[in-house]
This record gives structure tokens, C-alpha cells and sequence, in this order.
């Protein structure tokens, strides 16, 4: 296996591992996400302190460096965008699985995101809009969530036919699912709270 290959698989999981809502919850003075809500470290939870930017711009990097990742492919002629996509799982294991922070971080839908961006635009897009119309209509985040990881391997199936690519997203849908286990079980007991309900 090419050493390139390895090296930006490692790379791409530290990029992933750097998760960016501790960050913010710093430079917005927000306290410490591992004892607010959830104690996770993603953008739902730096919502829950009120300060809707420092939510944004979570969402925002942590979806970044997803997409970033799947970019590094472009670095040789060598690598292919399922190279990419690759580094992209990578990195989405590294922000589920953070070295930094003993191996515990966020839930993977920004990076998911990201990653879905970098492989194509219309991926993300749709991917964004499975997300959304949940969240818009039931107003819950996780069951965004949720509708995006088990329908967008389907969707993609279904508009691409690529094997590669139904694979890779089953594999991060299913990570995703398991990240959401506590959500699903307060969904299926209808105590899952809503966006602006503190938790």
C-alpha cells in the first residue's frame, strides 16, 4: 500500500480529531461543553448555551475539515477521489474518535456533511436537505440526523450506482447511529428535546 496513502489516512484522522466546539465554547467564554446538555462536543450542544455564532461556526469547521480531508487527494496524480473518500472516513472517525480528548467526541453530522461535499456538491446538498426537513419539521436535531444517515446511502445508490460510495456512507451512517444511541431511545420514549429546549 502506497506510503502516501497511509501517511494522509493518519493526517486526515488528526484533522478530524481536532474538534472545534470546545474551541469556540473557549473563545466565547461558553464553560465547558462536557458538562452542558449532552455533554457532546458538536454544534447542537454549543446551541444549548444560547450563543447561536459560536453554534454556526462549529458547524461550520467541523464540516470543513470533512470536506478538507476528501481534498487532500488532490495533493498527487497518484490518488483517486475514492482515495479521497477514504481520507474522509478518516477524518470523520477522528472527530467521532478524538485522540485529543481521550477518544471521545462528537456525533459525526458536520463532518459527515463535510465529507459528502467533498466528494460532490450535490451530495451535500442533498444530504443538507435530508437533514433539514427533519429538523425543521419535528424541530428535533437527532432525528435530522437520523433521516440523513438512512436515507442518503439509498440516495446515493439509487442517483450513482456506485458501490464505493453506497459503502462508504452506510459505513458512516451506521457509526452515526451508534453515536445516537441515547438520542434514539429518548425519541422511541418521546423525551428526545427539542431545538431551544434546554436538555
Amino acid at each position: 500500500m502506497n506510503v502516501l496513502f497511509l501517511m494522509l489516512c493518519f493526517v486526515s484522522y488528526l484533522l478530524g480529531a481536532v474538534s472545534f466546539g470546545p474551541i469556540w465554547a473557549k473563545v466565547f467564554n461558553l464553560g465547558d461543553l462536557r458538562v452542558i446538555g449532552s455533554g457532546n462536543t458538536g454544534a447542537t450542544n454549543v446551541l444549548r448555551t444560547g450563543n447561536k455564532t459560536a453554534a454556526l461556526l462549529t458547524l461550520f469547521f467541523d464540516g470543513f475539515k470533512g470536506t478538507c480531508a476528501v481534498w487532500l487527494y488532490k495533493i498527487s496524480p497518484e490518488l483517486t477521489i475514492y482515495d479521497g473518500f477514504i481520507f474522509g472516513i478518516s477524518a470523520f472517525l477522528g472527530h467521532l474518535y478524538p485522540v485529543w480528548l481521550g477518544f471521545k467526541g462528537g456525533k459525526g453530522v458536520a463532518t459527515y456533511l463535510g465529507v459528502l461535499f467533498g466528494l460532490n456538491s450535490l451530495f451535500g446538498i442533498f444530504g443538507c436537505l435530508l437533514w433539514l426537513s427533519a429538523v425543521l419539521f419535528f424541530r428535533i436535531s437527532s432525528l435530522g440526523a437520523l433521516n440523513m444517515a438512512l436515507l442518503m446511502p439509498a440516495l446515493l445508490y439509487i442517483g450513482t450506482k456506485n458501490v464505493y460510495f453506497v459503502l462508504g456512507t452506510a459505513l458512516m451512517s451506521l457509526l452515526l447511529c451508534y453515536k445516537h444511541q441515547d438520542n434514539i431511545k429518548r425519541l422511541l420514549t418521546k423525551t428526545e428535546p427539542k431545538i431551544g429546549q434546554k436538555k
